[in-house]
């Protein structure tokens, strides 16, 4: 996108003929601070969703995968960065849907001495990936499932590592520990990071795309995507996040942010507004839509508010992907209190 300047992604672009063959174009790397460099999975668009890197003494750790697609993007990133497969010790996955977690069978084919850290919720789902699979298709349905995310690819049982809450995991001398963190889905942890003193935060701390960076800083709002929103325990995620008392927080959608104790007031807030537009619209007719468009309409008078100059159109090429899925989180939380209720 053109709000981004190409310079600041910090290229390091070594020998085209190491690149993956499918990989037409080399992947777009933004190199930030403490070892830490965010690669572009090209997910659906560019600057959509990230995976982090971590290099420190000679090893390297992946924090989130991105989908089948994206792995040659992660492996030209190890290429030009000079790290090589078999330095890589873990890939870290916040959590199991598979815009984070698609492409880790993939990847780990790739990576011959690397381990996969998954919450115990979502362990058994990489090593059998059906369930998982499916829930996916009941969000998109098949075709598009299929189209976004190809065949999964199972890991093996004994390269699986199970990630218990505030597991410390230790590579080239860095420690970094997982702290659980429910809200977004049952399954999701946080790594917070003494060394860069961060937290990447997967889904648990929203999103912020640098495309709506304006003079008024960054825009961050809160993702309530199917299956298993909660409000309560998305407050409580931020609340934990915020504990780690963080320099930077690295987001999967879209990487660093700082101002962290203004985006966590505003979480707080979307949060609540987010629940009182389910709760608005929880018995009118054809109540999908409407809190579809209740979201788009406070969304885009918040980005607005923010200073960014484009007009509707241009914010709903941004945004509309988190809308509806945000959307279909809010009818799937409001469906599940009404059968709890009955």
């Amino acid at each position: 996108p053109p709000s981004i300047d190409r310079r600041q992604r910090q290229m390091c672009i070594r020998d085209r003929a190491s690149r993956p063959p499918s990989l037409s174009n080399p992947a777009h790397i933004t190199t930030l601070n403490d070892g830490i460099c965010a690669i572009d999975t090209e997910y659906l668009r560019p600057l959509q969703d990230a995976s982090h890197l971590v290099v420190e003494g000679g090893r390297a750790a992946f924090v989130d995968t991105g989908a089948n697609d994206s792995v040659p993007h992660l492996l030209d990133g190890l290429s030009q960065l000079g790290v090589n497969v078999g330095d890589v010790d873990f890939v870290f996955l916040t959590h199991i849907h598979l815009d984070h977690a698609g492409g880790a069978g993939l990847l780990m084919q790739h990576l011959p001495e690397a381990r996969c850290v998954v919450h115990p919720r979502g362990a058994p789902h990489m090593v059998s990936p059906e369930r998982l699979i499916a829930g996916t298709i009941g969000v998109y349905g098949e075709e598009r499932t299929r189209e976004m995310y190809g065949d999964i690819v199972p890991i093996d049982e004994a390269r699986v590592v199970v990630a218990e809450d505030e597991d410390w995991f230790e590579f080239g001398g860095r420690r970094v520990q997982t702290l659980h963190t429910e809200g977004h889905a049952r399954h999701h942890y946080v790594l917070h990071d003494p060394a860069a003193r961060g937290v990447f935060t997967g889904d648990s701390f929203g999103i912020s795309y640098r495309e709506c960076d304006t003079a008024n800083g960054e825009f961050i709002y809160p993702t309530t995507t199917p299956a298993s929103f909660d409000p309560d325990e998305a407050h409580k995620a931020v609340d934990r996040i915020m504990a780690c008392e963080p320099r930077y927080l690295y987001l999967a959608h879209y990487s660093r942010i700082t101002e962290l104790d203004r985006h966590a007031a505003q979480m707080h807030t979307d949060i609540d507004a987010f629940v009182d537009i389910a709760m608005r619209h929880k018995d009118d007719e054809g109540r999908d839509a409407k809190i579809q468009d209740a979201l788009d309409n406070y969304l885009t008078e918040r980005l607005i508010a923010h200073g960014f100059k484009g007009d509707r159109d241009a914010i709903w090429s941004i945004l509309s992907i988190d809308i509806e899925l945000n959307a279909q989180g809010l009818v799937a939380w409001l469906e599940r209190l009404e059968k709890y209720d009955g």
